[in-house]
């Protein structure tokens, strides 16, 4: 029987980039918009805050876009400063390139088993998904899952009782399934 683990985030993540004013290294996402316009042209950040001093800095989304070519839905989220809109943008590879950010999801996501009834089983297939593009190791959440030291995980995998078509010692942010024999 296969069983189902999801992985998702419980908050916007940090963003890695060092800060002009006090040269701290971390972001944190306000999840609000500025949205400026130049006539008919738009100019649309993100803002984020420096853990450090609580210096604003923007993340550009838009630049000079004509506000005809903005859907009216996207433009109304934009000026609600919707949150899962900030989500999906910082996401973005695209956002992160034109930005030359990195996200940092550490303590920003958690994993859902579903219960460990799942556990005393002999032979488990477990199918991993992931909501949002998280970087992890799936060595830390085969251990996590199965409440087991990474170290034993590891002995696992080098017995042969722990396979996976996926690189379990690389991290992944794409879905992925394994099975573990006891």
């Amino acid at each position: 029987m296969l069983e189902n683990w999801v992985v998702m985030p419980t908050c916007l993540p940090l963003v890695r980039r060092r800060c002009h004013a006090c040269g701290a290294g971390r972001f944190q996402a306000s999840g609000k918009f500025r949205v400026n316009a130049h006539h008919k042209l738009l100019d649309v950040w993100l803002l984020v805050l420096c853990t450090g001093c609580g210096d604003t800095a923007k993340l550009t989304v838009m630049e000079r876009a004509n506000v005809r070519s903005i859907r009216p839905e996207l433009l109304a989220r934009l000026h609600a400063n919707d949150v899962v809109l900030a989500s999906e943008l910082l996401q973005d590879p695209a956002l992160q390139r034109r930005n030359r950010i990195a996200l940092d999801w550490s303590g920003a996501w958690r994993l859902d088993t579903g219960g460990s009834d799942h556990l005393d089983r002999e032979v488990i297939d477990i199918a991993v998904r992931f909501t949002a593009r998280i970087p992890v190791r799936p060595v830390r959440l085969i251990a996590e899952g199965c409440a087991l030291p990474r170290a034993e995980v590891e002995s696992l995998i080098k017995e042969g009782s722990l396979v996976s078509t996926a690189r379990l010692h690389t991290r992944l942010s794409d879905n992925f399934t394994f099975t573990l024999k006891r």
